[in-house]
């Protein structure tokens, strides 16, 4: 499969399309994306920022430090993060891609905060912190992917 990639919101409030391939695929284990999506592990698909279309009157944002979360203001669904230390680079929830069995994550961050009864028996390389790394790397609550 080629681009263009889409993906949006449960109601359909948010769309967004990348022009081009990702270039990050990971889960993640840490507690700020935990919290922020609900579920014991979160799944990002990273663009170049630059490359994105993005339509949406219902985004609505939540900053945290560096990172800036986005989500649907109508339906509530988590959408993306940027990191600011991350210059053009936009992470996309894995399940609000629209076919997103296509993007098959390559590795996992953040293991040393994974819930002891999560078992994911893959091959894939496990980063103890971080998979992406970022200039100032000082965020005690947890970095994603």
């Amino acid at each position: 499969m080629t681009a263009p990639h889409t993906g949006g919101c449960r109601c359909g409030a948010v769309r967004f399309e990348a022009s081009a391939e990702p270039h990050h695929i990971s889960y993640c284990h840490c507690s700020d994306c935990r919290r922020a999506s609900g579920a014991p592990v979160s799944a990002f698909v990273g663009f170049m920022a630059d490359q994105i279309a993005l339509d949406g009157k219902a985004l609505t944002t939540f900053e945290n430090g560096p990172v800036t979360r986005s989500f649907c203001g109508i339906c509530g669904s988590p959408i993306a993060y940027v990191d600011e230390r991350l210059s053009n680079h936009i992470y996309f929830m894995l399940g609000a891609m629209d076919m997103p069995a296509y993007f098959r994550p390559t590795l996992h961050a953040h293991v040393r905060e994974q819930l002891p009864f999560l078992h994911m028996p893959d091959d894939l390389p496990r980063h103890l912190r971080t998979s992406v790394p970022r200039p100032s790397s000082s965020n005690p609550g947890g970095t994603q992917s």
